[in-house]
Formats: structure tokens, sequence, C-alpha cells
């Protein structure tokens, strides 16, 4: 799932990774793919995740992860680090979620009756990166779709997403629904319409595989 996400970062790409299992993807990308990685907390040209040993503890990305910092990287406060969000000049976001839905709401900061620390900036992220993506478990650890028809948890923000990640599937938010790209090696189209609580529009003939 993350390999198959990084594949989509282009070279040139200004791109954030969300806190979580899109943090990760970083790991992922091509030493040899010129791109510029961003955390809002007030960073451009993130390196990677620091390795063991190795942690500068004034380094970090939002998530308090420690990181590393590209050759060239640059540092800077978070208002100007929010305008550019808000000014549209993120490429791409990719997010975590606890529910996405066919239209494309995303619901990624809060489960209601449990802690969480604030949306931080998620809502600029999902509304303002020219393309969103979201990375997630295609099922909840019950068991249950995290691809609904409709969102039951608190909106991070509405019609945001483009393509949603899984250890599943890889599927499309189109004005016309949620298309299946591509499936996970080992898994069959069956399971994952019975995994996905929303409608899948599945064209004809092979899909891909990642």
């Amino acid at each position: 799932m993350l390999r198959r996400a990084a594949l989509d970062i282009k070279p040139g790409m200004t791109v954030n990774l969300g806190i979580g299992l899109p943090t990760q993807v970083m790991n992922f990308v091509a030493t040899d793919c010129p791109v510029c990685l961003h955390s809002e907390n007030g960073i451009a040209g993130v390196g990677g995740l620091a390795a063991a040993g190795e942690a500068n503890r004034n380094l970090i990305d939002a998530g308090g992860g420690y990181i590393t910092c590209a050759a060239g990287g640059s540092f800077f406060d978070s208002a100007v680090s929010f305008a550019l969000v808000r000014g549209g000049r993120l490429d791409l976001t990719l997010l975590g979620a606890f529910e996405v839905a066919a239209n494309g709401d995303l619901a990624n900061w809060i489960i209601p009756g449990k802690f969480a620390a604030g949306v931080g900036g998620a809502i600029e992220l999902a509304q303002k990166a020219r393309r969103v993506g979201v990375l997630t478990t295609h099922t909840d650890k019950h068991g249950n779709p995290k691809i609904l028809e409709r969102c039951t948890l608190p909106l991070t923000a509405v019609g945001c997403v483009h393509r949603i990640y899984t250890d599943m599937a890889v599927c499309d938010v189109k004005p016309d629904g949620l298309h299946l790209v591509e499936i996970a090696e080992g898994v069959t189209l069956n399971e994952v319409c019975e995994a996905t609580g929303a409608p899948l529009i599945v064209a004809y003939g092979p899909i891909s595989t990642f």
C-alpha cells in the first residue's frame, strides 16, 4: 500500500504526508526522485525519517517524529507554512482516515468519546492541496468497512478525496461514484466488494494488481 502510494509521487511535486501511515510513504519514494516534502510545522525539504541514534531533538515533523532535512531544505514559522497550504502550493497530500465516503468526504480527526489532540492542519490540507489521497486499512480492527457511502464520524472536509489506497485496493473518487482502479496481489474482486461499504464501479476486463 505504501509502495503503491509512493508511485503517485512524481518528480517536481511538493507533497505533504500526514501523520501515521502516510508518513511512512517517504521510505518508498525513489532516492533519485526530486520531490519537496513539506511538513506543516514549518519545513520544506524533509529528507526522511531519522535513523535510530541520529535523531535531532529540534528536527521533527508535524506528528512529532524525528526526521532529517534534505539538501536545500528550509525552515519557517506556521504562518508561512499554512500560507503555502492555503495558497494551493501543495501538489499532493496523503492523509490517513477513520472513514472516507464514496463522494470524497473525509473523517480523520476524532472518534466521539475518544481522546483527540485536535484536527491540526488536516482541514487546510484536505481543502487546499491540489490532489488529496487517503491511506488507510480497508476495514477497521473489527472488520467493519472504512469506505462508506456516507461518513458517520465528524468530517474533516467534504468532497476532498481524489484517490484511496488501502491494503486491498486502490479506488478513485469520481463524480459518478467510486471506481476500482487496482487490487492487491492475492486479493479477489469479491473480497474487495464485500469489504467495501459503498458500491464500486468496476471496468470490464482484467484488473491491475499492486
